[in-house]
């Protein structure tokens, strides 16, 4: 199980392809506040309401100093179908080899129905400016997280 991160801890550094195979890092955000949430998959009923949760409040996140980049187990293509379908607007990378969900604590064993299985853990971080960890939120709900972490951080 891989540790979940703390506040004032690094970040740690990712680069990831995005729906259309383009190369998104945490470095490129450099200088502004990143939520950087984590999700299961792209195209499911729980992932699709927090997508588009976050599409909906983009405009006052990023009036407020805050970019949202979402990472799931998805490859480009399946991202590139989710955005399109649910017209999203934030930033989706894709992480096949699950390196950076392990990095940041958001896959690991969890439970699901009931039962204890190993997946993505639905986690969002939030990153300052220097690339610190001001926030870590983990086992989060799909519904109603958005407006949660919009009261949590005062915007």
């Amino acid at each position: 199980m891989s540790e979940r991160l703390q506040p004032g801890d690094t970040a740690p550094a990712f680069t990831l392809p995005d729906a259309d195979g383009k190369d998104v890092s945490l470095a490129d955000h450099k200088g502004r506040k990143v939520i950087v949430y984590f999700y299961p998959a792209a195209l499911t009923p729980g992932c699709t309401k927090q997508a588009c949760d976050f599409t909906d409040n983009l405009d006052v996140l990023a009036a407020a100093g805050y970019d949202v980049i979402g990472v799931s187990p998805d490859k480009p293509e399946k991202l590139a179908k989710f955005r399109e379908k649910e017209s999203l607007k934030v930033t989706l990378v894709g992480d096949p080899s699950k390196e950076t969900l392990e990095a940041y604590g958001a896959f690991g064993e969890k439970k699901l129905y009931g039962k204890t299985v190993t997946g993505v853990i639905r986690s969002t971080v939030v990153v300052d400016e220097q690339g610190k960890v001001e926030h870590a939120f983990y086992n989060v709900k799909a519904t109603g997280h958005v407006a949660k972490i919009i009261r949590d951080l005062g915007v």
